[in-house]
């Protein structure tokens, strides 16, 4: 009996991304940092997107050293003001002619209760709002790109995660860390598979798509508890073994409608990345159609998926 051995998914499977641009959220640290480099080293036009433009530019300046075949340069971002946002995206939109990829990376993990500019739990605020916001401002560009992806990092979390759609932003019910960043990686997921949804029902070629990194050890951790802090570095993966899960999710010509990704071993928290498993409550359609709502609500970003101008306000 002929034994079939699954190699393992590396750079060396993405194909050529010279004439593409990608943006990546938090693309200065950590996965987004990896994931940046990684589609620079394959020859894409890369946008980093940071709060702090010097850290911004000392990663540019880090991914250069590479030699890259694609180029990389930076853009100021803050996802916890939408101000930010509209700006950032104005910005991109104005110029350049095309994004094949967005990748919504950038995240806050467990700090204390705090507000974004417009008054949102950070981690709801930041990892799912400002990211629904951004989406919704590129989609001229994406729209008018053949085959655009966006990709959006979510977490392991969202299996304990829970959409309280009456206190979305953690103004009555007691304030909990982790129950707010497993609600907005939750989010996360819906908001990956109801744009996907909504993509197929326009008729329209662009996709949704997902990933997480498993137990990866990056700058994320540093509001986890210092046992979490001490052993992260030995017990996770690289970040550059974290963002192959990112970058097969925003390039694997598998990838129809909606494809998710994570790590192949022990739970899905470490090894190469395979299409991973979706939670029931990631499913529920209702749920994330109830949170997209409340989102364009909150935001005041609405998506016209059928108008190449995007979105209206």
């Amino acid at each position: 009996m002929e034994v079939v051995v699954l190699s393992a998914w590396t750079l060396d499977d993405v194909a050529d991304q010279r004439g593409r641009a990608v943006v990546v959220t938090g693309g200065n640290t950590g996965l987004g940092f990896e994931t940046a480099a990684m589609f620079a080293e394959k020859g894409a036009d890369v946008l980093i997107a940071c709060r702090d433009p010097r850290k911004a530019a000392a990663a540019v300046e880090r991914i250069m050293a590479r030699s890259p075949r694609g180029t990389v340069r930076a853009g100021v971002l803050d996802l916890a003001d939408l101000d930010s946002v509209r700006a950032f995206a104005h910005a991109v939109v104005g110029g350049q002619e095309r994004l094949d990829v967005l990748v919504n990376n950038a995240a806050v993990m467990w700090p204390p209760l705090t507000r974004t500019r417009q008054g949102f739990e950070s981690q709801f605020g930041t990892n799912h709002l400002g990211h629904f916001a951004l989406t919704g401002r590129l989609l001229p560009l994406l729209l008018g790109t053949p085959g655009a992806r966006v990709t959006t990092v979510t977490s392991l979390a969202q299996t304990q995660g829970h959409i309280d759609l009456a206190d979305l932003n953690w103004h009555t019910r007691p304030y909990s860390t982790t129950a707010a960043y497993a609600q907005s990686k939750l989010a996360n997921m819906l908001f990956t598979l109801e744009l996907g949804r909504r993509l197929r029902a326009a008729g329209l070629g662009q996709v949704s798509t997902a990933s997480h990194p498993g137990w990866t050890a990056t700058e994320l951790t540093r509001h986890s508890p210092a046992l979490v802090r001490r052993v992260s570095p030995w017990v996770g993966m690289r970040p550059d073994k974290g963002a192959l899960t990112t970058l097969r999710a925003a390039t694997a010509p598998e990838a129809q409608g909606v494809g998710y990704w994570g790590p192949r071993y022990f739970f899905e928290t470490k090894g190469g990345p395979v299409p991973a498993k979706i939670v029931a409550r990631a499913r529920d359609a209702a749920v994330a159609t109830r949170l997209w709502e409340e989102s364009t609500r909150l935001t005041g970003v609405a998506y016209r998926l059928t108008d190449p101008t995007g979105q209206t306000e």
